[in-house]
């Protein structure tokens, strides 16, 4: 037999295989793609997002102001009722369905008994009542239909019913204190705070309750 060409051949390297192409790298560069799509949409989504926040915030910001962002907490507030019932004192709470009041003030008329209409005006006292000492002795704090008040207004220190509450207040550093009911029906408006004389336009403070108005 013939060896030598079989050795010759064996002695001889193989021939380097032919490198195929992968068939995988399209495919990848499509889904590196695809990926790169989603970031970039995802990003701009986010984006937008970001400025409708911020434009509703610059819109919200803006915008009318509500109601109760004109209430002065450092003076004292008026609130009219369509009954022409009016009251002084803190608005703490207001919305479209209620207020809050507290610290409440309202005015009391007593005419001195003249029967004349010519002098009913001049003889008329305005008394200006803390809330709390009525018979039912209610507490120092109201809650007011919305659709009882016809309009509302924060008071001047140098009004005559912000000074006639400095002055209650300034007295009464530890609060009103009722006097006994009975006796209060008999003196009537003795413990007023300051004299109105017979002024129709200058309140009185006064702790004593009458039977002339209600509030």
């Amino acid at each position: 037999m013939d060896f030598s060409n079989r050795n010759a051949q064996s002695n001889q390297p193989p021939a380097p295989a032919a490198h195929a192409a992968p068939a995988t790298s399209a495919g990848h560069n499509k889904k590196s793609d695809r990926g790169k799509g989603w970031r970039i949409a995802y990003m701009a989504l986010l984006t937008a997002i970001v400025i409708l926040i911020l434009g509703v915030i610059v819109l919200i910001s803006a915008g009318p102001k509500s109601e109760d962002s004109f209430v002065d907490t450092n003076k004292l507030q008026a609130v009219f009722l369509n009954t022409g019932q009016v009251y002084f004192g803190n608005v703490k709470t207001l919305n479209d369905k209620y207020f809050v009041l507290t610290n409440i003030y309202y005015l009391q008329t007593a005419n001195n008994g003249s029967s004349s209409s010519s002098t009913s005006n001049a003889n008329t006292n305005v008394t200006l009542v803390k809330l709390g000492c009525e018979l039912h002795q209610p507490y120092d704090q109201m809650v007011i239909n919305r659709t009882s008040v016809t309009f509302w207004e924060n008071l001047q220190d140098g009004g005559q019913v912000a000074k006639a509450v400095s002055t209650f207040q300034k007295q009464n550093p530890q609060g009103q204190k009722c006097s006994d009911q009975s006796a209060s029906s008999s003196t009537g408006s003795s413990n007023a705070v300051q004299s109105a004389g017979n002024s129709s336009t200058t309140p009185t403070t006064s702790t004593t309750p009458s039977t002339t108005t209600k509030p």
